[in-house]
């Protein structure tokens, strides 16, 4: 079982890295992105720095072994969170064939990555996982 610990590692690192890009590229792009939050929602481009700011810290906790299990959920709960009020609207509402499929891909992309945050979540026992464990 010690190959399969090496793999979900890796698998786990491959997130955090794609989290910390998803995070850099919320605060270098954050004036495209703040067309995506509802205007009924004060704050504007703050919250696309707080969800980029978010997405690192979930990174750092999932390299770092600290806080796992509550970044995993929290990771997940705000990818439900844009499942739900960006991606399903978007695709819904989208204006050409076009629009729709970068919608659906998003719902599914978002969907996928909250998936595998849970499964981490799951593993994780005392906030930390514990993969040196044999099962």
């Amino acid at each position: 079982m010690k190959n399969y610990h090496i793999v979900s590692k890796i698998a786990i690192y491959l997130l955090s890295v794609v989290m910390i890009s998803f995070g850099l590229y919320h605060f270098q792009n954050a004036r495209d992105l703040v067309v995506y939050i509802p205007s009924s929602l004060p704050g504007g481009i703050w919250w696309v720095y707080l969800t980029g700011a978010a997405f690192i810290l979930v990174a750092i906790s999932f390299i770092t072994n600290r806080m796992v299990k509550t970044s995993a959920y929290l990771l997940a709960f705000i990818l439900f969170v844009f499942i739900l009020t960006l991606h399903v609207p978007n695709y819904l509402n989208a204006g050409d064939k076009e629009m729709k499929a970068i919608a659906f891909v998003n719902l599914l992309k978002d969907t996928a990555i909250a998936g595998f945050a849970l499964h981490i979540a799951a593993g994780a026992h005392h906030q930390k996982l514990h993969m040196e464990q044999s099962d």
